[in-house]
């Protein structure tokens, strides 16, 4: 993502983040899960498509 302060509505395929499992970009899906771990001292942040994403994550 590009700009996180953006207007909601305003993320394009080019700009949204992808799915941390399907490598899809993740645009206008209700179901957006996003993880925030500490790793190592820094902030970790994966995003997932949907429930089913998260559940695969490797």
């Amino acid at each position: 993502m590009i700009d996180p302060t953006s207007n909601v509505g305003d993320t394009t395929a080019e700009t949204a983040p992808t799915c941390a499992t399907c490598d899809e970009p993740i645009v206008d899906e209700p179901d957006h899960r996003v993880v925030t771990r500490i790793e190592d001292d820094e902030v970790r942040t994966k995003h997932f498509c949907n429930e089913a994403c998260l559940a695969n994550e490797d």
